[in-house]
């Protein structure tokens, strides 16, 4: 407990300086800047500003990131509950209800709920990884290439078992993001492979690339594709802030029961922020309605409350496998192993060892990135609402360009313009397949990490491949993968998770 309390003094030490302190703020701003722009969601946020934070210190860089990931979940609820268009996967559950209440003039009660909840949720889930985090070190010491191979393995069948949609459609975006990782030269023998012989290649396809193209260019590809009268705009006016002593009332044990939900689903590899949102909303409704309350779907509070929390506790505590074993549970987190290997730090174990003031400072500055958007939402909810009516044919240009300065500017190559172009394309028909495309970006993170660790662990048991099942971390592992992999496939199941990703 005292080596808990002295690290986050040395956190809050390390996120309390000036500089650190405009950085989360800034980081906040534009999360929630960008966040409310209907149908750019945090990766694509992340995406877009990952190259504004080049120039910067490695713990100003991932402060200002963190600032700009639930800034942007923070902005997706708003345009959820205004505009009735989730600006991100996780708030399609916030929709159902937020969108009613606002119709019938509650906007202002929806966003403080979704406030409310999320900065408790997100405390909460702060305080389990400050808590978590030092044990799960100590853990991850213990691992070697054939354990973190096998981590991966599992990794990427939970991404694949908690994506939403179709079974296949997740596999063959996994594969596909794998397939992409191995493009460039040969971690062993340094040749160059599938290249095609273009220079550029050689170092293999960037990972902001793939992040900006599929995500920022192909939804405002999508949003284009719209006709103008079909894009919301929201006319009404929001109309006193807080819920009354009954929205309250009903309010706190939704709350309490989504965070709980979303501080352990977080931790899973996959969507477990997402698949949180989902189940915290659905045992909000299995949860017996008191008298007089508002139907479920027609302007629920607790529909607003509950996976909002659990979207924000699950946000918050996906930080854990990033951070101890170095694994991206999410595509979010992946965008951070990308920007964390930029800065040249390695994410992992030793993150925690050889940069303290880096960990806990970025665990402290969640605390205080929190607090800063319950302050900057809230009161500032008019200006949010005038951003909603800016017209998207002057939005589009100006995001476009954006992006295209920011991918140019990482390594000065008019190639990687092209290459997000081509990219952005792909991405919408994603869109228009219906194909989920944040598994295909953690396929790309985690295959380059996969072959070396496979490779490595081949290399030392001398090309024998039961090193894999005969050490006892890594066949429980494999173990655990293959229960998941059998779990899924089971019909009960299969139908039962077909359910819990329809959208009502």
């Amino acid at each position: 407990m005292t080596d808990l309390i002295n690290n986050l003094s040395l956190g809050f030490g390390v996120a309390f300086t000036f500089q650190n302190l405009i950085y989360a703020f800034i980081g906040c701003m534009l999360g929630t800047l960008i966040g409310v722009l209907p149908g750019i969601g945090p990766v694509a946020t992340i995406a877009m500003l990952l190259p504004a934070t080049y120039a910067l210190p490695p713990v100003a860089a991932l402060i200002m990131l963190a600032g700009i990931y639930y800034g942007a979940q923070y902005g997706g609820s708003t345009t959820a509950i205004l505009v009735n268009l989730p600006g991100e996967s996780s708030s399609v559950v916030t929709v159902i209800d937020g969108y009613q209440m606002a119709r019938k003039g509650r906007a202002g009660p929806a966003l403080a709920a979704a406030g409310l909840g999320s900065f408790f949720a997100g405390c909460v889930g702060t305080l389990i990884l400050a808590a978590f985090a030092a044990p799960l070190t100590e853990v991850a010491f213990k691992f070697g290439p054939a354990e973190y191979f096998s981590l991966m393995i599992l990794g990427l069948i939970g991404a694949v078992v908690l994506a939403s949609g179709s079974l296949l459609k997740a596999v063959a975006m996994i594969v596909l993001g794998l397939l992409m990782g191995l493009v460039g030269t040969d971690v062993n023998s340094g040749v160059a492979r599938f290249s095609f012989d273009i220079p550029e290649l050689t170092d293999g396809i960037g990972f902001i690339v793939i992040a900006m193209g599929v995500f920022g260019y192909g939804e405002i590809i999508s949003n284009l594709s719209q006709k103008e009268e079909d894009r919301e705009v929201f006319t009404g006016k929001v109309e006193g802030l807080m819920p009354t002593a009954a929205d309250f009332k009903n309010l706190v044990p939704a709350v309490l029961r989504g965070t709980t939900i979303g501080s352990i689903l977080g931790i899973l590899p996959g969507g477990g922020a997402l698949l949180a949102a989902f189940a915290a909303y659905t045992i909000e409704k299995k949860t017996k309605l008191k008298p007089g309350e508002v139907p479920f779907g027609q302007g629920n509070i607790r529909g607003v409350a509950a996976p909002e929390s659990a979207n924000n506790a699950g946000s918050q505590t996906s930080f854990i496998p990033l951070l101890t074993l170095g694994i991206p549970p999410n595509a979010v987190m992946a965008l951070m192993v990308g920007a964390m290997t930029i800065h040249n730090i390695q994410p992992g174990p030793q993150v925690m060892t050889s940069n303290p003031e880096l960990f806990w400072g970025l665990i402290a500055s969640m605390w205080i990135g929190n607090a800063m958007l319950v302050i900057l939402n809230l009161p500032l909810i008019g200006m949010w609402i005038k951003l909603l009516t800016v017209p998207y044919r002057w939005l589009f240009p100006a995001i476009v360009l954006f992006c295209a300065i920011g991918v140019y500017s990482t390594n000065n190559n008019t190639f990687d313009i092209w290459m997000v172009a081509m990219f952005g394309v792909i991405g919408y028909t994603f869109i228009k397949l219906g194909v989920e495309p944040a598994p295909l970006l953690l396929g790309f993170i985690l295959g380059p990490m996969m072959e070396e660790n496979l490779r490595r662990a081949m290399l030392l048991s001398r090309g024998d491949w039961s090193v894999f099942v005969t050490r006892p971390l890594s066949a429980s592992l494999l173990a655990a993968a293959l229960v998941l992999l059998i779990i899924v496939l089971l019909p009960a199941v299969k139908s039962k998770r077909e359910e819990a990703f329809v959208e009502e």
